[in-house]
């Protein structure tokens, strides 16, 4: 995948060592059914982010960091994963600011991510999105995705929903 991706009001970059406080932030805004990975030693940290890339190196996909081409502030991550998938059918991930949500940037950023998985030639990508997550789940039917039937329970923290979208299908 390309080292930056930009749309009209987004650039989707690689991770910078700055970006280790605001994505912690993130973490501490998300919802209490989340996974929450913070521990007393701060992470992510910057150490976690250079293990990230390395990671993303060798499968060939790519999280970015998200910012506004306008005022260059960290609103969160957009990318691919291998998460519950695979490296040729990787899954869509990202998280934005609360500040920011309800302006389109979260289907602006996975809409270009999207587009980039099917110029590598990916056929398939997948997302796991807990039951409750309405706003992530629009998001993810925005840019082509649907159910896909399977479903992983967690009676803890909700069951996750398996959508898909077909990138041979010509719906960018």
């Amino acid at each position: 995948m390309a080292s930056a991706l930009f749309t009209d009001r987004l650039h989707l970059r690689w991770w910078r060592a700055s970006d280790a406080e605001p994505h912690r932030e993130l973490w501490t805004e998300r919802d209490p059914r989340s996974l929450r990975l913070i521990d007393g030693d701060g992470r992510p940290t910057v150490e976690d982010l250079r293990k990230q890339q390395s990671v993303e190196a060798r499968s060939g996909l790519t999280l970015y960091a998200v910012e506004r081409r306008v005022g260059a502030d960290f609103i969160g991550y957009c990318g691919l994963i291998v998460g519950q998938a695979s490296a040729e059918e990787p899954e869509i991930a990202y998280e934005f600011a609360r500040r920011i949500h309800g302006n389109g940037y979260a289907t602006e950023a996975a809409r270009i991510v999207v587009a980039e998985a099917a110029a590598t030639g990916r056929r398939r990508l997948w997302a796991t999105v807990r039951e409750w997550n309405a706003p992530s789940i629009r998001v993810l039917e925005k840019v082509g995705f649907y159910d896909s039937g399977r479903i992983t329970p967690d009676s803890e923290r909700g069951n996750s929903i398996w959508m898909t979208v077909d990138l041979t299908a010509g719906i960018l």
